[in-house]
């Protein structure tokens, strides 16, 4: 193995460090350059990096494995710091990369080619079924979901684990006391949430209003997905009611048959018409059906952001998970993770009434400071049960509202934060730092320090988290 160094300068393309100055915006030439500890191995596998992050990628030490279920090698050993140079096993930018767009999950030879033609016979007899079969097939598929290691079942933070550990060698390497950055959300808000709808059917389609009352009731804005095509027909006058009462519209799909990503040239023959759909509804977001995803083809949509990919997966046809709960970039396109169980596997698969998930969920993902999204249908909301437990989250969520600086925002809004804050920048400003770029009023100076071997932070003019 080559131990030759390959430096990667902070703030420049294609770095080992890349994926840490873009989550945080720090100043561009705070720290010196990390460099690789030596050459890469050909092949991918699991590994660790500390207690708390699991790793998929190359690794210039150690074994990688092809399951987790497997011991795995701990490359946090091998960071080593010299000359106030941070020297790392592994690149971290494509080891983040990996995990948000699951390129750790195999989707490739017989066992996808067998899944994929189950997943097609299932949408083909489906129109014979009713609510009840359904539910069993889908209880079936997720029968094994509670010995799944990985991601991290309720809310997997590794990104946040791993940019974390990250962070602290690199503060440990610069000898530096903090390191000053933009907070994640604007006016210094100490997480966010956000609830989007998904319309399924013409009765949920018919339950929107209500819904909207609903979330009026408790000072919630959302988002509605809509079908535009095969299930339900969509009146201007429907579109119009939702953004006059201040909701947003998003595009689900184009037929929810659950295809989208079965093949590339019909993907593309479909992509055109949902496209114009979106300029048609002035949707600036895109869902997938049935959380179906393959974000290398994203860059076919006209969307300014996605919502399809969920943080953990074990419980959705489509497994995997993008392990953080943090917006990031596919391509241009923004990524905001489902981050939530979704109501229906709640209802249906769990078949749980209580939110005390929700509530789990929620503390784990703002611990983070992490963006707690949401997606309840106005077709599994009908029934007393359902909608008094749609009303107890919605109730929880506004005591937390009343105790603490969440910012709850349409997904519009927090694509259009995410956006600005990926292109301001923290500069000197005398003795002290200052934010500049456009947006910069409403974003808040943070500082990430280590204290007693963990990173914290500390939010200007707030208490540190």
């Amino acid at each position: 193995m080559s131990t030759e160094l390959i430096p990667c300068k902070v703030g420049s393309t294609n770095t080992l460090s890349q994926v840490l100055s873009e989550r945080y915006r720090y100043p561009q030439d705070f720290f010196d350059e990390f460099a690789l500890a030596g050459e890469l191995s050909s092949d991918a596998g699991f590994f660790r990096f500390g207690p708390g992050a699991i790793c998929y990628g190359r690794s210039c030490v150690g074994s990688r494995e092809s399951r987790v279920t497997s011991p795995l090698f701990d490359a946090l050993q091998h960071a080593v710091i010299r000359d106030h140079k941070l020297r790392l096993p592994f690149d971290p930018t494509e080891v983040v990369d990996n995990l948000r767009w699951e390129r750790y999950a195999d989707r490739r030879g017989p066992r996808r080619d067998y899944k994929s033609l189950l997943r097609k016979l299932y949408y083909l007899v489906r129109p014979l079924t009713n609510l009840p079969v359904r539910r069993q097939i889908q209880r079936f598929h997720a029968r094994n979901w509670q010995e799944l290691p990985f991601p991290h079942w309720p809310v997997d933070t590794t990104v946040e684990s791993l940019c974390e550990t990250l962070l602290s060698l690199a503060l440990e390497a610069a000898g530096a006391e903090r390191v000053p950055f933009v907070w994640f959300w604007p006016d210094g808000a100490s997480g966010c949430v956000m609830m989007t709808h998904d319309v399924e059917t013409a009765v949920g389609r018919d339950g929107c209003a209500d819904l909207m009352d609903v979330d009026d009731a408790f000072g919630v804005k959302a988002s509605f997905q809509i079908v535009p095509e095969g299930r339900y027909a969509v009146p201007r006058e429907f579109l119009e009611t939702i953004r006059n009462r201040g909701f947003e519209i998003g595009v689900q799909d184009l037929n929810h048959d659950g295809l989208l990503f079965e093949n590339r040239g019909e993907f593309l023959r479909r992509v055109r018409m949902i496209n114009r759909y979106a300029s048609e509804y002035a949707a600036r977001g895109f869902r997938s059906a049935v959380l179906y995803r393959k974000p290398e083809w994203y860059d076919a949509l006209d969307f300014s952001f996605d919502m399809s990919i969920p943080n953990v997966a074990h419980l959705d046809p489509q497994r995997g998970g993008c392990c953080t709960v943090l917006p990031y970039f596919v391509g241009d396109m923004l990524e905001l993770p489902v981050t939530t169980t979704q109501d229906y596997t709640l209802f249906h698969l769990l078949q749980q009434r209580s939110i005390d998930l929700w509530k789990m969920q929620i503390e784990l993902i703002l611990q983070k400071n992490g963006l707690a999204s949401f997606i309840v249908h106005p077709d599994y909301v009908r029934e007393d049960d359902t909608r008094s437990a749609y009303k107890d989250l919605l109730s929880y969520l506004r005591s937390l509202r009343e105790k603490t600086d969440l910012w709850f925002a349409l997904p519009a809004d927090v694509d259009g934060w995410w956006r600005e804050r990926s292109k301001m920048s923290v500069v000197k400003a005398g003795n002290s730092w200052r934010i500049v770029g456009e947006g910069a009023e409403r974003a808040v100076l943070a500082y990430a320090r280590k204290v007693d071997g963990n990173l914290v932070y500390e939010v200007a003019g707030a208490a540190g988290s």
